[in-house]
């Protein structure tokens, strides 16, 4: 079974974060911007050529790259 990934989350869907599949450094990156094990979030849009991509986590809007949302492990609410 594969883990699902912010990535695969629909636009709108919330998920909770459960870890990270990333270098040390881009997660340490993650972290300081809120996106921690536990924090919930959600999807709110992809850009009109899939990367970036935009999630609202701890009451603000975060773009991230669809790569670093590849690495991003969730489970969706």
């Amino acid at each position: 079974m594969s883990a699902e990934t912010l990535a695969g989350l629909a636009v709108g869907g919330r998920a909770k974060v459960t870890g990270f599949a990333l270098g040390e450094e881009i997660r340490q990156r993650l972290m300081e911007m809120g996106l921690t094990k536990g924090a919930e979030c959600q999807l709110v849009r992809f850009a009109p050529m899939g990367d970036p991509v935009e999630v609202k986590v701890r009451g603000y809007h975060l773009s991230l790259r669809k790569a670093e949302a590849e690495g991003i492990l969730i489970q969706p609410l």
